[in-house]
Parts: C-alpha cells; structure tokens; sequence
C-alpha cells in the first residue's frame, strides 16, 4: 500500500495543484469576459438611432431652433 494520497485519484501533488488553480483561473475569466461582452453587446444594440432620430431629439431638447433643423433636415433627406 502507497498510502492515503497516492490511492485517491483525485491527489495531483503539488505541480498538479498550481496547474489546477491556474485552469479554474482561465474558466473563471473567460465567464467574467463573456459576461463583460454580452453586457457591451445589449447596451449598443439600443443606440442605433438615425440620423433623423438624433436631429429631432436636438430640436425637441432646444439645442437648434427651427431654421437650424429645417436645414439640417433637408440635407438629409
């Protein structure tokens, strides 16, 4: 009999501990980017405004007044 360590096959010593740490490491930062992606992903999917969208939004905040945007609006179009 080897022992306790070298039966249990779940014994890795201690090269076999740091490669272990260091795959749960990889795992757990590929989940925490794929989580950063997807949460990028759902923010810009709603900011696919128009140009128009965007000009009317200026016109309604006040920031052009109606001449500005009628213009702007016709170089649009």
């Amino acid at each position: 009999m080897m022992g306790y360590f070298y039966d249990n096959p779940f014994y890795f010593g201690g090269v076999g501990m740091i490669m272990m740490v260091f795959f749960w490491g990889l795992v757990i930062l590929a989940i925490v980017a794929l989580v950063r992606w997807a949460i990028s992903q759902t923010a810009g999917a709603g900011s696919s405004k128009s140009a128009l969208d965007i000009l009317k939004e200026r016109y309604a905040k006040g920031e052009i007044n109606k001449k500005e945007f009628e213009t702007k609006k016709k170089d649009l179009e």
